[in-house]
Order: C-alpha cells, then sequence, then structure tokens
C-alpha cells in the first residue's frame, strides 16, 4: 500500500477501504510471486547463490516454510535473512498502543480484543512500515524463556494494582513482539536445548503460553535460523524435534570462482574517497589476494571445518589499499600503484581470520600466511607467463633473467621506497622487456607485470628470494648455494 494508507485512521475506515489481512508467510509468498513474474531480483548483492540457494530461499517462500540456513562462517547467511524485509508490504496496520502489532480486524491480545470492544469502528490505528517489522536476536547461552517468550512483570503487578492471575501483567517477550514480522534467530545450536524446547508450539501450532496463563496466542511470524555445522560438536545442537519443525533447511557456501569473490569483496569493502582516487590496484594483484582465501579453505594447515570466512578478504583488501597509502605519504606522493610487496601487509588480516589445526600451530601462523600468499603469487605468474617446467620450448625464456643474476647482481625491494626508486630498480634487470615484448600490456602494467615475474620466479624457484624486515632480496640461488659453502 501506498503512503495514502496514512489518511486512515480508525478502524471504520479501515474496513471500509475493503483491506484484507494476510499471515506474513502468505505476504512474503505474494510478493514473490509478483517479483518472479515481473523478472524483478528479489535478492540483489547477493552474489555467487544465484544457482544455488537463491532459488531454494524461493522455493521456500513460495511454500511458506520457516528457514534454517546452514553454513560455515561468512557466508552471507544473515544478510540472506534480513533481504527478506524486501518482500513484505510497505506498511500494515496495527492497533495503536498494542505491544505486539495485533491486527485491527484480528486482534490476539487483550488489550486488543478491550479496546476494539470499548471504542468499535473508532479504535485507533498505526500504520507499520516494513523496515519495523525485522526483529533479530543472536543466540547464546545465557538467553532465557522470559527474554523470548515473556514472564509475569511484578512491577507492572504492582503499578496496576492487579493480581498475577491478570493477563495484563505478562511482560511480553521478544518472540510474541516478532508478531506479524520477521524474526531471525542467529547461531541457533549456541541456544540451550530447554529453550530451544520452548520454540516447539510456535513453530508448530502457531500459539505460546507464558507462565501457565491458560490463553492461546496464536502468533502470526515468519522464522528464520542461521546455524554454523562445526557448532553441532563444539558448543550445542539443535534439538532434533525443533530441527523437524523446521521446514526447510538451505545449505550456503563460499564463493565458486573467482570473479565472484571479487565482486564481493569489491561490493563490501570500505575504503575513503581519497584512497580510491589515490591508489590504483592491478587487476592480477586483486586475483592474487582471493587467490589467498581459496588456498585457506583448501590449507593443511587451517581447520577446514571452521572456514575463512569472505571477511579475510574484505579486509585484506583494506590493508593492501592502507599499505600502499602509507608508502605514499611517506615519500610525499601524490598517487601510487599497489605492488605485490604491498600484500605482506595484509597478513594481520590472515592471521585473525583462520583457525589453525596442530601442524599449522607448530608452523606459526605468521609462516601460514606467508604460504598462502607464495603459492597465489605463483598461480597467477604461471597463468601470465610460460611455466618453467615446459621442456618443449626452443629457449629459455627466463635465460637472460637467470643469466644478469648468475653474473653476481642482485635486487633488493623496499616495502617503502618511492615509486620513482621502485621503478628504476626494477628496470635495471636485463631481459624483463624482452620477456613481455610478446604481450600485450598497457604502459602503466608493466612495471607490475615485471614485478609478478620477479616474485613468480622467485616462487618457481629459479631465484632465491629472502625477506629480511622490510626488505625483498632477490639473487642467483646457485651463486648464494655457493656462498654458503664457502
Amino acid at each position: 500500500m501506498s503512503k495514502d494508507v496514512f489518511k486512515i485512521k480508525t478502524l471504520g475506515e479501515l474496513k471500509a477501504s475493503a483491506y484484507v489481512s494476510t499471515s506474513v508467510k502468505e505476504e512474503l509468498r505474494k510478493n514473490l510471486v509478483e517479483a518472479l513474474k515481473n523478472n524483478e531480483p528479489c535478492f540483489e548483492g547477493i552474489h555467487g547463490y544465484e544457482d544455488t540457494v537463491v532459488p531454494d530461499m524461493e522455493r521456500a517462500i513460495l511454500s511458506q516454510h520457516n528457514v534454517l540456513l546452514l553454513g560455515l562462517r561468512g557466508q552471507a547467511k544473515t544478510r540472506l535473512a534480513r533481504m527478506l524485509i524486501g518482500l513484505l508490504d510497505e506498511y500494515i496496520p496495527i492497533i495503536r498502543g498494542s505491544e505486539i502489532n495485533d491486527d485491527p480486524l484480528n486482534p490476539i491480545s487483550k488489550f486488543g480484543r478491550d479496546l476494539i470492544q470499548e471504542k468499535g469502528d473508532d479504535t485507533p490505528i498505526d500504520w507499520l512500515h516494513r523496515e519495523n517489522r525485522y526483529v533479530e536476536k543472536l543466540a547464546t547461552p545465557d538467553v532465557n524463556i522470559a527474554d523470548l517468550i515473556g514472564d509475569v512483570d511484578p512491577i507492572k503487578a504492582a503499578n496496576l494494582k492487579l493480581p498475577y492471575s491478570d493477563e495484563r501483567v505478562i511482560h511480553f517477550g521478544l518472540v510474541p513482539r516478532a508478531h506479524r514480522c520477521l524474526f531471525v534467530i542467529n547461531e541457533l545450536p549456541d541456544l540451550q536445548a530447554r529453550i530451544q524446547v520452548s520454540l516447539f508450539n510456535i513453530l508448530q501450532e502457531g500459539d505460546l503460553q507464558i507462565r501457565g496463563f491458560k490463553f492461546r496466542l496464536p502468533l502470526d511470524i515468519m522464522f528464520t535460523f542461521t546455524a554454523n555445522p562445526e557448532d553441532y560438536t563444539n558448543r550445542g545442537s539443535i534439538v532434533t524435534p525443533l530441527k523437524d519443525r523446521i521446514e526447510s533447511q538451505i545449505l550456503t557456501h563460499y564463493p565458486k570462482t573467482l570473479e565472484t569473490a571479487r565482486l564481493i569483496t569489491d561490493q563490501e569493502v570500505k575504503i575513503t574517497e581519497s584512497q580510491e582516487k589515490s591508489v590504483n590496484v592491478p587487476e592480477h594483484i586483486k586475483d592474487i589476494l582471493e587467490l589467498v582465501s581459496f588456498y585457506a579453505r583448501e590449507s593443511d594447515y587451517i581447520d577446514e571445518k571452521s572456514g575463512v570466512s569472505a571477511r579475510l578478504s574484505i579486509s585484506a583488501y583494506e590493508n593492501l589499499i592502507s599499505a600502499a597509502e602509507r608508502r605514499m605519504l611517506i615519500n610525499n606522493e601524490k598517487k601510487t600503484t599497489a605492488r605485490i610487496t604491498d600484500l605482506w601487509g595484509i597478513i594481520p588480516a590472515i592471521t585473525g581470520k583462520v583457525e589453525l589445526v596442530y601442524e599449522g600451530e607448530q608452523e606459526g601462523p605468521y609462516a601460514v600466511a606467508l604460504d598462502l600468499i607464495h603459492k597465489a603469487i605463483k598461480e597467477k605468474f604461471l597463468e601470465f607467463f610460460p611455466s618453467p617446467e615446459y621442456k618443449n620450448q626452443d629457449r629459455d625464456p627466463y635465460g637472460v633473467i637467470k643469466q644478469w643474476f648468475g653474473s653476481g647482481n642482485t635486487v633488493d625491494l623496499l616495502n617503502d621506497s618511492s615509486d620513482k626508486k621502485f621503478i628504476k630498480t626494477i628496470d635495471r634487470i636485463v631481459g624483463l622487456d624482452r620477456l613481455l615484448e610478446a604481450k600485450k600490456i598497457d604502459k602503466d602494467q608493466i612495471i607490475p607485470m615485471k614485478e609478478l615475474c620477479l616474485h613468480g620466479m622467485a616462487e618457481c624457484e629459479l631465484l632465491e628470494k629472502t625477506i629480511i624486515d622490510t626488505v625483498f632480496n632477490f639473487s642467483d640461488p646457485l651463486a648464494d648455494m655457493l656462498n654458503d659453502f664457502e
């Protein structure tokens, strides 16, 4: 309904408008049907779920089901639940002053029934916007029945001078207050089993009882629960009868392609306008950053069951931008381009977002993070440049570069060196220009690609790379071996 609804201010005017009450699930279904007919996106901004999770959600809504979103951390479960708001009607009528959003045409509380009996068609109504029809609760072990369902309020009883047997002394919990709303419980397994039991009747019969009061409160709620599979063993579980009452269980997942992962990162990353204008990030470095997350999810050092959140890539990208910006400010420059050496600035974003297994703890979080970065660099290098292991080549494409380093030349790349000094250092290396001749590379990408080649050769053991504090030293591996021998 449009904003013209505000002209309707009483129950009598609502009846005259031919307004028809519908349940929340019918409302969601009706609006989804219209959206599907008109090819309108219902979950805009959710990437990678177009052929998996989103169709499952749409089927659940069409079936008027409560939903359990089951997946590892950082898989947009809560965001998906919050986007259901867009499928609600813009406004719905409620009895003015009702604690539980009483429908004027079908009141369920004593307050609502008594008010209509007293005032009839003159009963005042308000209009509730869909943004105010979303209730979310994070399940924690200290949540109790009173929080969710409600309890007798002795202060209310004393102030109103009512006996505890009067319904008016009840203080409603979150669930009754979510009548005619969406209700989301995050991390459901963290809820104690006896608290989960209190949800049985609401899900099956749609009603509840509070503190033994002999009345039925037929609530109209669309429930969405989220859970992490790891929680079943670490912190708790969903009791079987409750799980049985949740009609649709939908499995979420991480991005399956690099392109999808980049879309998510670009959408969620928070950088300032000045950072966006002053720091350029080459496409291959963006890919390397995403590959770090992909390798982390496959790493033997990282707990697979715990998962690696998409927030790792988002935080890492922000750190990368800040690393380049810091260098730019130190050197009093106005613009800069992110370098592969800046990737070492994302290590804090990695170590804080992965759970290591025993072997990973033995290696140490810093070493594990470096290993992920090295693997990502190597993959991107081999995508652009010929593999050193490919034998059927007329000549060694890296022969000139190796010969230059073999002559005793070394290269030191400093994290904080100015762009001018960095370019001068890279351009010293003989053979890189020849390697890039056959590739059609934009002028502004030549230096970044040379740096990728240098790091990639080190990852393929064609060069020796050592990292000491903020200096990356590249040299001939054989020369280093001879020096060690001497």
